[in-house]
């Protein structure tokens, strides 16, 4: 009887996988090709803007295959400057720095120097392959980031969807003593961020069904979530807990471990028409418990990454509470934990 039950739900099973793959492949080519139409507009130059863009740096090669990212500077303002190290969304699956110029600009025509990354995509390279070339990239920043004109003692990492899943994983490996030997690389350079902004994130990978136990959710989105799951956590997804810590930063905090250096304080923009709505709202419970300063803001009626579409009035309103808050927590430079850093 279970070998018949496990014949019948197989071409089930095969229907989904064909399925998420198709779900893949036009989220990318709509998101894609919305890009390149973007760029098509004046504004998206970013001479116009006063920002200039030095493209495709190689910070580092993995399996053979080169990490880029990419430089974005005030040409108006002289250095050194507050610094973003950016991390694209894209449920680890799809996108590109490329895909994410737009908030390349945002922050540096505000006065901040960015380091917009890429990083290897699942499920050719799943967890926890995009985690290791985040901290990658922090070593490289921690080595190169003054010639370029950043001021390390003001850092910000930020990220939107899956890349604010890597901001807050980046900031436990600056923040806790970790095994794997990445966070260790990570935990060397001494460098703590001054504030974190993981924007509408999903902060549980490995439990996709979470979300539809709360409330209904379209198919599309079920079959999203899924997917990132099964391609991300591919290798590890029957692991034990612990070691998928950095692919679930929600239960870190939520453990509420005492950290090795204090955690930064968090901005976490999320709107309440977003699938991930209830991750942000844990995480702003979860670090307000540990006494970790979290600016949750939620905007009524957006959807997810709502404030990439940067010409409607709440997305700007996002932005301007984003930017807000950075100023005020940048005002007080975090310099590197010298007895670490092996860059300082």
């Amino acid at each position: 009887m279970k070998r018949v039950k496990a014949l019948a739900s197989r071409p089930a099973k095969q229907f989904n996988r064909l399925r998420e793959r198709a779900n893949r492949v036009v989220a990318r080519g709509v998101i894609e090709g919305a890009s390149r139409l973007g760029r098509l507009h004046p504004d998206a130059d970013p001479r116009r803007h006063k920002v200039e863009v030095l493209r495709n740096i190689e910070y580092a090669r993995a399996d053979g295959h080169p990490l880029k990212l990419d430089i974005y500077r005030p040409t108006h303002r002289s250095g050194p400057l507050p610094t973003v190290l950016y991390i694209h969304g894209g449920a680890f699956n799809i996108l590109s720095k490329d895909t994410h110029w737009l908030m390349g600009i945002a922050f540096a025509r505000a006065g901040y120097v960015v380091a917009n990354i890429d990083y290897r995509l699942a499920p050719r390279h799943p967890y926890p392959a995009a985690v290791s070339d985040a901290c990658t990239a922090l070593t490289w920043i921690a080595e190169n980031g003054k010639a370029y004109g950043a001021d390390l003692s003001r850092l910000v990492f930020a990220g939107e969807s899956a890349g604010g899943n890597l901001a807050a994983a980046l900031t436990i490996c600056c923040c806790y003593r970790r095994p794997e030997s990445f966070a260790q690389m990570a935990f060397a350079t001494g460098l703590v961020p001054t504030a974190v902004a993981p924007a509408c994130a999903p902060l549980q990978i490995t439990d996709p069904a979470r979300f539809s136990r709360r409330r209904r959710l379209p198919w599309y989105a079920i079959d999203v979530l899924r997917n990132m799951r099964n391609s991300y956590l591919r290798d590890v997804r029957y692991a034990p807990p612990m070691e998928k810590d950095l692919a679930d930063p929600l239960h870190v905090f939520e453990r509420g471990a005492r950290p090795e250096r204090p955690l930064p304080p968090f901005f976490v923009p999320v709107g309440t028409k977003d699938p991930l709505l209830d991750d942000t709202r844990r995480l702003e419970r979860a670090l307000r418990a540990m006494g970790v300063p979290c600016e949750a803001r939620y905007y009524k009626g957006e959807i997810h990454a709502f404030h990439a579409l940067v010409w409607r009035r709440k997305a700007k309103r996002c932005w301007q509470d984003q930017l807000k808050f950075l100023d005020q927590a940048l005002e007080q430079p975090r310099e590197p934990y010298r007895e670490q850093a092996a860059y300082a």
